[in-house]
C-alpha cells in the first residue's frame, strides 16, 4: 500500500469514526486531492467546510477538487463562498489563492464587501487570538508544545483547544498504527501526521525553519 493510500485509510477511519470531526474530513480530503481523487476528496473537503466554515484552506482544496474534476460552475460557488469566509477572517493566503483559482476558470474573483473587511479589522483589532489551522477564535498556547522551531510557530499560530483536538486524534494514530516512540521511524510517522493534521506541508515547514536559522 502507497504512503499515501495509508493516510486515506487511516483519515477515512477517524473521518467515519466521528462525522462531526472537520480536521479528519480535512485531512482525509487533503490526501486524496493529492492522489487526483477530485470527486472523493471534493466530497470530503464539502463536509469539512459544512462542519467548519472557518477552515478556509478547506474551501481552497474544494474549489480546486472541483475544478479538476470539470465542474467550473461548482467550483465558482464553491470559491466565491470560501472568498467571503476568508475575507471575513483576514486570511489572505487562502483569499489570493482562490482568487488565482477563480481567475484559471475565466471567472471575476469578487472584492471582499465593506462589512467583511471590517468584521476581519474588528476581529483583529478586539485582539481575540484566532487559529491559522482552524480561522476561528480560540485560546493562545501558555508555550510551545514542544522544542524548537516548528513548536514555536505552533505556539505563536495554533490554538490550544486545536492542539487538544490533535492529542486525541494523536492518540488514534498511535493505538491504530501501534506506534513505538522508542524506533525512529514510528516518531517520523507520528509526526507526518501531525503536520498533516495541522495543516503544515513541506513548503510551510521548510519555510518556518529556514526562517528560524
Amino acid at each position: 500500500m502507497s504512503e499515501h493510500a495509508e493516510r486515506i485509510e487511516r483519515f477515512r477511519f477517524m473521518a467515519e469514526s466521528d462525522p462531526t470531526n472537520d480536521m479528519a474530513w480535512f485531512s482525509l480530503g487533503t490526501n486524496l486531492h493529492a492522489t487526483g481523487s477530485w470527486n472523493e476528496a471534493a466530497e470530503a473537503l464539502r463536509k469539512c467546510v459544512e462542519l467548519n466554515p472557518g477552515m478556509s484552506r478547506g474551501w481552497e482544496l474544494l474549489g480546486a477538487s472541483l475544478i479538476e474534476a470539470g465542474d467550473a460552475d461548482a467550483a465558482a460557488e464553491v470559491l466565491e463562498k470560501g472568498h467571503a469566509e476568508a475575507s471575513s477572517r483576514g486570511d489572505l493566503m487562502p483569499v489570493r489563492a482562490m482568487e488565482d483559482l477563480l481567475s484559471s476558470i475565466g471567472r471575476e474573483p469578487p472584492k471582499s464587501s465593506p462589512d467583511a473587511n471590517a468584521a476581519a479589522e474588528a476581529l483583529r483589532a478586539s485582539g481575540t487570538f484566532v487559529c491559522k489551522r482552524t480561522g476561528k477564535p480560540g485560546t493562545k498556547m501558555e508555550s510551545p508544545p514542544f522544542k524548537g522551531p516548528v513548536g514555536a510557530w505552533l505556539g505563536e499560530h495554533v490554538a490550544q483547544e486545536t492542539w487538544e483536538d490533535w492529542i486525541q486524534q494523536g492518540t488514534k494514530v498511535i493505538n491504530e498504527l501501534r506506534l513505538d516512540f522508542s524506533r525512529d521511524e514510528d516518531q517520523e510517522t507520528y509526526d507526518r501526521y501531525m503536520y498533516e493534521f495541522l495543516g503544515l506541508d513541506d513548503d510551510k515547514l521548510a519555510e518556518i525553519r529556514e526562517a528560524a536559522s
